[in-house]
C-alpha cells in the first residue's frame, strides 16, 4: 500500500480518506484531529473535534466554548475506530495535552506528530516513541546548529540575575500557551518561592493549567498602577509585549526571551534581548534525528520548519523523505502573539511564516559555534 492511500496533502491541511477526517486543518472542515492547542494547529470553527481531554480543554479557553459543533475526547492510548481507520492518541511532550496521532489501517502505520520534544517537562506527559511505517515530522529546529541545552540551568540564569540586579524587573517574553507554564513550574523547582507576575494575556491559559492538574505556585496579574513597584520581580509576557509601551513603565527592565530561536546571537541583539535564555518547546536537532531512527519508519514527511535541511539528512541516511511544505504551521509563537491584557479570545497563528524562509545569510553566519554549519545541513551528521 502506498502512504498517499492513507494520507494526503490537501489546501486544508493533512486529510485521511478512509477516515474522512484532516489533521490540524488550517481551514473549517466537518471532522478535525487535533494535536495541540497552539493556534496554528487549532483552530476554531470546525464541526467535529478529537483531541486529547487537554487540548480540547484549552481550546474552550481560548476560543470559547462553542470553538465547535461537537468534540470527541481521546485519552492518551485509546483507541477508536474511524470507518475502517484504528485512531489513538500519543503524548507528543510538546505542551499540556500535546499527542502524536497514529493511524492504523491494513497493515500499515503512519503517525502524525504535530509539533514535540524530548526534552523532560514537568507541565507535559514525556514523549512516546510510537513505531511506524510512515513518520510525519516537523523539523522547526532542523539544523545542525540546534543543539538545546537544560531548560532548568537556563532558568537558573534567570535567577542568577535577579540576584545580581535587584533594583531591575526582568520581563521574560515566552509564548503563553506551554512556554509560560513550563518557565513557572522550573522556577518553581529551582527554588523560586515568590510572585511570579503575569501579562494579562497569559493569565487564562494559566487558570486552565491549574484546573488540569498543574501546580505552578502564586502568580499575580501586573495591573498598570503596579509596575513601578516591581524591582526585583520575574513578570512573564507574550513576545510581542517586550516591544510595546507596556514593558517602558517597569523599573529599569532587563529584557529577556525564552526561545530556541536565542541560540542564534544575532536574533537576540535584533530582537534588543540582554539575557538570551535557549528554551525550547520544538525537538532540536539530535532529537529529530533520533527520533526519526527511533520510529523505525521507513518514509518520512517534514511538514514545517527546516525541511530541506532534515529531507537531506534522511536521503543520506537511507531513508525515503520528501517536505509537504504545509503553510500555516509556525515556529515557537515567539514571533508576533499579541499581547492584549484583556487575557483571552481567539489567538491568531504563533508564527506568520516558518522562521527558516526568511533568514538572512548574515543571521544565520552569526552563531555562537561552528559557524556556516546551518546554511550545510547535514554536513557533520550524515550519520546516525
Amino acid at each position: 500500500m502506498r502512504p498517499e492511500d492513507l494520507l494526503v496533502p490537501t489546501p486544508q491541511g493533512l486529510y485521511c480518506p478512509p477516515a474522512d477526517c484532516h489533521i490540524d486543518p488550517m481551514r473549517p472542515v466537518a471532522r478535525a484531529l487535533v494535536t495541540h492547542g497552539h493556534a496554528d494547529h487549532a483552530r476554531p470553527g470546525n464541526d467535529a473535534v478529537m483531541a486529547t481531554p487537554e487540548t480540547l480543554a484549552i481550546m474552550a479557553a481560548r476560543y470559547g466554548e462553542a470553538f465547535c459543533a461537537t468534540r470527541q475526547p481521546a485519552p492518551y492510548g485509546a483507541k477508536t475506530r474511524i470507518n475502517d481507520v484504528t485512531v489513538s492518541f500519543h503524548p507528543a511532550g510538546h505542551v499540556l495535552g500535546a499527542a502524536q496521532i497514529l493511524f492504523e489501517w491494513k497493515g500499515f502505520r503512519a503517525v502524525v506528530s504535530g509539533d514535540y520534544k524530548r526534552q523532560g517537562d514537568p507541565t507535559a506527559a514525556p514523549f512516546e516513541v510510537v513505531p511506524c511505517d510512515l513518520f510525519v515530522t516537523e523539523a522547526t529546529f532542523g539544523l545542525p546548529v540546534f543543539r538545546h541545552p537544560d531548560a532548568a540551568e537556563e532558568v537558573a540564569k534567570l535567577i542568577d540575575s535577579v540576584e545580581l540586579f535587584p533594583e531591575r524587573a526582568h520581563l521574560v517574553g515566552a509564548y503563553s500557551l506551554g512556554k509560560a507554564q513550563r518557565l513557572m513550574k522550573l522556577l518553581r523547582l529551582r527554588g523560586w518561592d515568590r510572585p511570579i507576575h503575569l501579562h494579562g494575556a497569559m493569565v487564562r491559559v494559566t487558570e486552565t493549567y491549574r484546573e488540569l492538574g498543574i501546580e505552578l505556585g502564586e502568580t499575580v496579574q501586573v495591573k498598570a498602577a503596579d509596575r513601578k513597584e516591581l524591582a526585583g520581580a520575574i513578570v512573564l509576557c507574550p513576545p510581542s509585549a517586550l516591544r510595546e509601551l507596556w514593558a517602558r513603565k517597569f523599573p529599569d527592565p532587563v529584557t529577556v526571551a525564552a526561545s530556541g530561536w536565542m541560540r542564534v546571537r544575532a536574533r537576540a541583539r535584533q530582537k534588543g534581548v540582554e539575557l538570551p535564555l535557549v528554551v525550547s518547546d520544538h525537538a532540536d536537532w539530535d532529537d529529530l534525528r533520533q527520533t526519526i531512527l527511533d520510529t523505525d519508519a521507513q518514509e518520512i514527511w517534514v511538514t514545517h520548519g527546516e525541511e530541506d535541511a532534515l529531507v537531506h539528512w534522511c536521503g543520506t541516511s537511507g531513508l525515503k523523505a520528501r517536505p509537504l511544505r504545509l503553510v500555516g504551521y509556525g515556529d515557537e509563537g515567539e514571533t508576533d502573539e499579541p499581547a492584549g491584557e484583556g487575557g483571552g479570545g481567539v489567538i491568531p497563528a504563533e508564527g506568520r511564516s516558518p522562521p527558516g524562509r526568511d533568514r538572512k545569510p548574515d543571521e544565520a553566519l552569526d552563531l555562537d559555534d561552528d559557524p556556516g554549519s546551518a546554511l550545510r545541513p547535514g554536513r557533520d551528521d550524515a550519520t546516525p
